[in-house]
């Protein structure tokens, strides 16, 4: 089940524009050779999943022979009947995906916060193309995620009050 918990966007070009989805991840393990990812991969292309979000990892215990692969690729019975056919299994932590415009020092305030604030993040990944952000959080639970969130919030708030005291 996707929420759209925070959709910030306002005519102004400076301002902010962050979107927060509160998601669930598919995940499998594959052992760790070439070509492993494109076949866990493979089945969910061939039926059209437009995938939001691939992680891999290694499945933990040192001795890595193992990978996990996680993926998102919207909600709805169709995307579960996709997941479930290849292989995944649903993930029983909760992923916040935040998308949108890249400013220097968000990352980190994001993640000061949220520390601040006494929330573990289990696992974040995030890149950047062209000024465009894409960022998953992982929390344990459901009520850190929702934790995280205001205080996300908070950050998102503090960034854009400072675009306009630059304008």
């Amino acid at each position: 089940m996707v929420r759209s918990i925070i959709s910030h966007s306002d005519d102004v070009p400076d301002t902010m524009n962050i979107r927060i989805k509160q998601i669930r991840l598919w995940r499998t393990e594959v052992v760790r050779r070439p070509g492993a990812l494109a076949q866990a991969l493979e089945p969910l292309a061939q039926h059209g999943a437009d995938l939001k979000v691939v992680r891999v990892r290694d499945a933990g215990g040192g001795r890595g022979r193992r990978n996990v692969v996680e993926v998102y690729a919207g909600e709805g019975r169709r995307a579960a009947v996709v997941a479930q056919a290849a292989g995944f299994s649903l993930t029983k932590a909760t992923t916040l995906l935040l998308q949108g415009e890249n400013r220097p020092g968000f990352a980190y305030a994001m993640a000061n916060a949220v520390a601040w604030a006494g929330i573990e993040v289990v696992d974040h990944e995030a890149g950047v193309v062209s000024n465009r952000f894409s960022s998953t959080l992982t929390f344990a639970t459901e009520s850190d995620a929702k934790k995280a969130v205001a205080v996300i919030r908070k950050v998102i708030r503090t960034f854009q009050a400072a675009d306009s005291v630059g304008d």
